[in-house]
């Protein structure tokens, strides 16, 4: 499969995968419950005929689209969820849904999975193998993925699984530009919840008290110690205390007997995670029970990181730069910060999880409002060649396969 021929082709589906994400975008789902995104989406490939499999209890859908040719199957994924947030991007396509915005791509993801789609069912005749599409829900929070997963997305494959990939469009990269790296990609996240029970007291006296404010800053700073002291600097971890509460405002003379706070956590490895759990609940007892109090720790494990195996980042790479030249693919130094529920499919299939830049042109990516800004832009432009990138992963990755 001559993969430039791709991105020569799919520069006819501009006009189309340019409305069906503006329309996407002017109607913002949140979570898992998408009917109405889903449904622009599955009209939007329904001549194709390909057998389609919807969830009956989250707004999913597994697509198959079956070569000519024997073969393995590759899994491919785009999500669909909006954000909670309040657009100010000054489109003229913007939300009509207060308070909900496409602020992270993802109604970019919905189209380059349409076009991506359409590339494979018309050359089928050159697919030696399968693809199976997941479009998917709860990106955002929800753990799409894993529900996708725990009800049987994967099990429909006819052939051995060989490869899962998606791709993310970025302000932070120039329209167009593919970036990725072999390893820890995206971090996974936790969030750990803590409250302290103590005694309250007049301010006056708290000798009489036993003051939870007190140890609770003691632990937040603690924390900070601990990834220092505690972990390898070239396996980082990233701990951000997001909330704080204790007392009641103005009541400047009494000790609550509760006091808490709410972290987030980062981190690169499965082992970092488990031991950021274990360390954290050993430094929040141990300070509370320094000043007499109790402690309740609640660790929740949301994602795990994203992880590119490596011969799956070598195909991006080559394919990439087939594709769109030496000046088309940029290597990331390093991991970033941010977590996304592909890791659980990347857990089940290895593969790779790709970047495509789509900030807008008249925009520099490094000052560019970044995914998740209320300010946010992308560049839909990019959304035929980012189509046809996707679908050359799946033809790729099948003839290499093939090719043994």
């Amino acid at each position: 499969m001559d993969l430039r021929e791709l991105a020569v082709e799919a520069a006819n589906y501009r006009e189309p995968l340019r409305s069906i994400r503006r329309d996407i975008h002017r109607r913002p789902e949140l979570g898992l419950d998408l009917p109405q995104t889903l449904a622009r989406v599955l009209a939007s490939i329904s001549e194709l005929g390909l057998e389609t499999h919807q969830s009956p209890s989250i707004s999913s859908a597994v697509v198959r689209i079956v070569g000519d040719l024997p073969g393995p199957t590759v899994v491919l994924r785009a999500d669909l969820d909006a954000l909670a947030l309040t657009e100010d991007s000054g489109e003229e396509f913007t939300s009509d849904i207060p308070g909900r915005m496409h602020a992270c791509g993802h109604d970019l993801h919905a189209a380059i999975g349409v076009g991506a789609i359409h590339l494979l069912a018309t050359h089928k005749d050159r697919l030696a193998g399968e693809v199976l599409f997941l479009f998917q829900p709860g990106e955002e929070g929800d753990n799409g993925a894993d529900r996708m997963l725990e009800e049987g997305a994967l099990e429909l494959a006819r052939g051995e699984l060989v490869g899962a990939y998606a791709v993310h469009v970025t302000t932070a990269a120039p329209s167009g530009v593919v970036s990725t790296r072999p390893g820890p990609l995206m971090a996974g996240s936790a969030i750990l919840d803590v409250t302290l029970r103590g005694a309250g007291g007049h301010g006056s006296a708290p000798h009489l008290a036993l003051d939870p404010n007190q140890a609770l800053a003691e632990i937040v700073t603690g924390l900070q110690t601990m990834v220092t002291r505690r972990f390898n600097a070239f396996d980082p971890v990233i701990v951000t205390v997001g909330w704080i509460r204790g007392g009641e405002e103005g009541t400047n003379n009494v000790i609550p007997s509760t006091s808490s706070f709410g972290a987030t956590v980062r981190t690169f490895s499965l082992e970092s995670l488990a031991n950021v759990e274990r360390f954290s609940r050993e430094l929040v007892e141990g300070i509370a029970a320094a000043h007499g109090l109790t402690a309740d720790v609640e660790f929740l494990s949301v994602t795990e990181p994203v992880v590119n195996a490596a011969e799956h980042a070598a195909l991006a790479e080559r394919v990439a730069v087939e594709m769109f030249g030496p000046d088309g693919y940029r290597e990331m130094p390093t991991p970033i910060g941010g977590a996304e529920d592909f890791a659980a499919i990347l857990g089940a299939v290895p593969g790779a999880f790709v970047f495509v830049g789509a900030c807008p042109p008249e925009l520099d990516p490094a000052t560019a409002p970044y995914n998740h800004s209320n300010l946010a832009r992308f560049d839909d432009g990019v959304l035929p060649a980012a189509a046809a990138y996707l679908a050359a992963l799946a033809f790729a990755r099948l003839d290499e396969v093939a090719g043994g």
